[in-house]
């Protein structure tokens, strides 16, 4: 779709001039002569771009350019100026003018203006398209679950994302540690600064210094120019550090002084920056057993710890693995441009029974796998992995009961003696062909 530009110039033939030079540039151009003709037609039609002069008869250009900014902050306007309105022309620029094109007007010029003020324009919806994406996905309301457990964790989140706290998110491998740090930033008022991940254990030691601190040009061996660090990157914005338990001492030193001081040094400066930082820490280790070890810093630990958050492990709202698993069966399906829409009920009682030790990320990952290999619109059980359908609703029994070794191998013998040979079911045990016999005739369990 061409873009449609607007010009007001009071001089017809300049005026035409310009409609005809940018309508072989490919632009839909309308022209007038005067600012009144042109405030209704800025409400009922959309323009990409608008110039106009500043010396019109009645309402001028600069007043024209403060009603539109007035109805269209983010409209973007030209300005035409004489050589002896310069400075009328920086007040222009000042209230909001987009640039300043000086008569006499040159062709090349003005195309030149109009496509940087273009692409300005697609990069501004672009960002705001971007922000929209941003805000809806890590909306506290997209996270998605109605059990008790959660909805406890988005009201206590709620509460302290416009905060400055520090804050400490426990929880398994895979309950969502992440997203929900991502929800605190996108909904505090630090929302349009930097959100920088560091993943502590997935950084070499002896690298994690300089990404974090940054480095001055010679600071050592290969330092060929200086480059800035994530906290000073992260400046104004959040430092979201995964598995903090992985810092070394020397470190957590170092981090504290940050987090008092609000300041860093660049290796090998002498110099010290202020940053302006939030932290959120992350950890699924025993932060507190670390600390009684020491292994942790206990003065680091209160510094972080100043609000405390544990995310719940899946098996522990199993209320929301179906809703979780039919969430996941959309998004992939649309990623994927598949019409998967259904889960077979035999397929989701396996969901929700399994154990998920890798929680919603391994359901996730799981929901994937399965609508891409069903040729059908419907996830039936073959499509889920071998290990989840041996186990089924044993194991989760297993992990919510406290049985006796007794009564697990009984129950394990019942549940799964049809669907192996006798060897392969004594190996599963861990015992003999007779031994396995032995306790069928105790327990009375016949072969079926």
């Amino acid at each position: 779709m061409n873009e449609r530009l607007l010009i007001v110039e009071d001089e017809e033939t300049l005026c035409e001039s310009l409609k005809r030079v940018l309508e072989r540039e490919g632009y839909v151009v309308d022209a007038f002569t005067s600012a009144e003709s042109v405030l209704g037609k800025i409400e009922e039609m959309a323009y990409d771009l608008i110039i106009s002069d500043i010396t019109l008869p009645g309402i001028d250009g600069i007043e024209l350019l403060r009603r539109i900014k007035e109805k269209l902050p983010e409209q973007i306007v030209i300005i035409i100026t004489a050589y002896a309105s310069i400075e009328t022309a920086v007040g222009a620029l000042r209230a909001g003018a987009y640039d300043y094109v000086i008569k006499p007007i040159m062709h090349e010029e003005i195309k030149r203006i109009v496509r940087n003020a273009l692409k300005e324009r697609s990069l501004r919806a672009e960002n705001v398209l971007l922000r929209r994406q941003i805000e809806e996905r890590y909306d506290f309301e997209k996270i998605v679950g109605q059990s008790s457990e959660i909805s406890a964790v988005i009201g206590e989140v709620k509460k302290i994302a416009d905060s400055r706290s520090s804050i400490l998110l426990l929880g398994e491998t895979g309950t969502g540690k992440e997203l929900v740090a991502r929800a605190i930033h996108y909904n505090s008022f630090r929302q349009d600064k930097p959100f920088v991940p560091i993943n502590c254990s997935a950084i070499p030691e002896n690298l994690l210094e300089s990404e974090l601190f940054g480095y001055i040009k010679g600071a050592f061996t290969g330092a060929t120019g200086s480059k800035r660090g994530l906290f000073e990157e992260a400046d104004g914005g959040t430092i979201f550090l995964d598995e903090i338990g992985e810092l070394s001492q020397h470190l957590q030193a170092k981090l504290l002084r940050v987090i008092d001081d609000h300041e860093i040094r660049p290796l090998g400066s002498t110099q010290s920056r202020k940053v302006d930082v939030r932290f959120i820490a992350a950890t699924n280790k025993d932060i507190l057993r670390a600390v009684n070890e020491g292994t942790f810093r206990e003065d680091l630990y209160y510094r972080i710890n100043v609000v405390t958050i544990t995310l719940p492990p899946l098996r522990e709202r199993r209320e929301d693995i179906v809703i979780l698993a039919k969430h996941f069966v959309e998004k992939y399906a649309n990623e994927i441009g598949k019409s998967v829409k259904f889960i077979d009920d035999s397929a989701l009682k396996i969901l929700v029974d399994y154990p998920w030790p890798g929680n919603v990320r391994e359901l996730q990952n799981i929901i994937e796998r399965a609508v891409l290999i069903t040729e059908s619109n419907t996830i039936f059980r073959e499509h889920l992995p071998e290990g989840m359908k041996v186990r089924d609703s044993f194991v989760a029994a297993a992990f919510n009961t406290v049985l006796s070794i007794e009564d697990y191998t009984k129950e394990f013998i019942l549940r799964f003696q049809s669907a192996y040979t006798e060897q392969k079911l004594a190996d599963m045990l861990g015992i003999t062909r007779k031994s396995l016999w032995e306790k069928r005739r105790k327990w009375g369990l016949k072969r079926k």
